[in-house]
């Protein structure tokens, strides 16, 4: 009796020892599984990182692109307007203007956007800068003078140099709760402001030139 139970025991142990076997195996199995998943991941961590690289890359050329075609909109129309055009023959000024039309339609067809992702509050102060300057831009006609000040100081506020004269301390504050892209476009149209500006006051300052010297050479005559 006492030998049988004993033949029992030994046929257990018999039995567990390929089950223990077979658990170790599966734990080793499920380990060898977990390194190759921790591979996999960083391999793909690694492709998703070169990827944003790109992503960045491709980005900034669209925004150059962007920018470019704002710069040639801008050359166009200046030539148009410039004092050049109105010192030529009507026939080669029209000529001239055909080309120039040409040149900006085929620029127009050319659509480039890059969108800037911005929270609420960054797009809230998108809006709030945006209608300070248009408030500017408005009264242009008013009085040239002051609005010119007026944008020079917001201007101020958006660059790091120093500033060529007083600084719109609201509109600095409106600036800097915007995103970075939005601050560089904010500046890019300030700047192309105070160009037009610039060009408008230099344009006036040698029509009434041409005007005083003509009124001279009439006097002239006359004495």
């Amino acid at each position: 009796m006492a030998q049988a139970r004993i033949s029992a025991k030994a046929s257990e142990g018999a039995q567990q020892q390929p089950q223990q076997q077979q658990s170790g195996g599966q734990l080793r199995g499920r380990f060898y599984r977990s390194t190759s998943m921790a591979d996999r991941s960083s391999r793909l961590l690694e492709n998703l990182d070169q990827l944003e690289l790109r992503v960045e890359a491709f980005r900034d050329a669209a925004s150059a692109m962007e920018q470019e075609k704002e710069i040639l909109l801008e050359m166009i129309h200046n030539i148009q307007n410039s004092q050049d055009m109105r010192h030529i023959s009507e026939g080669e000024r029209e000529e001239l203007n055909l080309t120039a039309n040409r040149l900006m339609g085929r620029t127009l067809t050319v659509e480039v956007s890059v969108e800037t992702i911005r929270n609420a509050q960054q797009q809230e102060s998108l809006l709030h800068a945006t209608k300070m300057i248009d408030e500017i831009v408005n009264k242009l006609l008013d009085d040239l003078e002051d609005a010119k000040m007026r944008l020079i100081s917001l201007y101020g506020a958006c660059t790091s140099d120093v500033p060529a004269g007083p600084i719109d301390q609201k509109f600095q504050s409106v600036v800097i709760g915007c995103a970075i892209e939005d601050q560089k476009k904010i500046k890019r149209r300030l700047e192309t402001l105070l160009r037009n500006l610039e060009n408008s006051e230099k344009s006036i300052t040698l029509l009434e030139h041409q005007k005083s010297s003509v009124r001279q050479s009439c006097n002239s005559k006359q004495d």
